[in-house]
């Protein structure tokens, strides 16, 4: 009971004044510890969503190929900047924020870093625990592919009231996952295995979707994703130097994939491209806002020794 104890003490220092009067007075100190647990800050709180979400437009399942536009500003030439929107009349002013500062909230800090660095690719993990009994589905948007030669993919997860999350624990136990795109067809399935289910309760029953089997890890891949990467820890990092009584550490891990599966249709001959028409990637931006892709546009990385002769500035810049 002391432990119990100690850490709801820690918990009540950070939880504001409105979640303390809600706790009741007769609670056990485990039931208040849960409750504060239930009180993560950084998920939000939505009431009467269904009614919000019913006066929107529905959602175009036309699936139409997806437009190729020309880019924004194709006469752009070098030295040009910006020529376009606020920030190309040089009026616009930036604030300067101190993540760390007396009174900043680490919830401040949250909200600004998912609604500016946006979109970000959905990370959809499949792990499975050290005792092989409960097998894990879980989202990530931090997550994001860092090398192809080793392919390589980093996966963090963050500090949060409570016990660390179980794709942490088992990748930490075990060292293999199944990374999973998400499409736009299967989003709400994806979205529900994000619920802060009890451990032993498998997010695969909870979403409906369906198991594919593995060649090289022990964790099954989601047969409705377009592709799938098998893949092994080779490092994990805790940040050990930013920890919170009451709170899992937060950390990341880095992993190697070992297999590729791509649905057939979606690729092309020898497997080196995936038609975006047929992945239709979902990425998520600020607050529980997600995003689809409307169209894109091309645009080639330049080549010095091709463009300095057509550019008076680069040749300027040359001599």
């Amino acid at each position: 009971m002391r432990g119990y104890q100690s850490v709801l003490a820690a918990f009540r220092k950070r939880l504001p004044p409105k979640v303390l009067r809600n706790q009741s007075s007769t609670a056990t100190p485990k039931a208040k510890l849960v409750s504060a647990v239930a009180e993560n800050p950084i998920v939000l709180s939505v009431r009467n969503f269904k009614e919000t979400e019913a006066k929107r437009p529905n959602f175009d399942h036309s699936d139409t190929p997806i437009p190729v536009t020309k880019s924004p500003n194709p006469d752009w030439k070098y030295g040009d900047g910006v020529s376009r929107g606020e920030s190309a009349a040089g009026i616009l002013t930036h604030a300067e924020i101190d993540p760390y500062a007396p009174g900043r909230s680490m919830v401040s800090n949250y909200r600004l870093l998912i609604s500016g660095i946006a979109p970000r690719p959905v990370g959809f993990v499949s792990t499975v625990s050290a005792d092989g009994k409960t097998e894990n589905l879980a989202p990530f948007s931090y997550f994001q592919i860092v090398e192809h030669d080793p392919p390589m993919f980093i996966v963090s997860f963050s500090s949060r009231p409570g016990r660390m999350k179980d794709t942490y624990q088992n990748l930490k136990d075990t060292g293999e996952c199944v990374i999973n795109t998400v499409s736009e067809n299967m989003i709400e399935a994806v979205n529900a295995t994000s619920i802060d289910a009890p451990r032993h309760i498998s997010e695969w029953d909870v979403s409906g979707l369906h198991k594919a089997p593995t060649s090289t890890v022990k964790p099954k891949r989601v047969r409705e994703s377009v592709f799938s990467i098998e893949g092994k820890v080779i490092d994990m990092k805790e940040f050990r130097s930013h920890v919170t009584e009451g709170k899992s550490l937060a950390g990341l891990a880095l992993i190697k994939a070992t297999r590729f599966w791509v649905r057939q249709d979606a690729a092309n001959e020898d497997f080196s491209h995936i038609d975006l028409n047929k992945l239709r990637p979902v990425g998520q931006l600020g607050g529980m806002a997600y995003g689809r892709i409307a169209s894109t546009f091309d645009l080639p990385r330049p080549k010095w020794d091709d463009e300095q002769p057509k550019s008076e500035l680069l040749t300027r810049l040359a001599t």
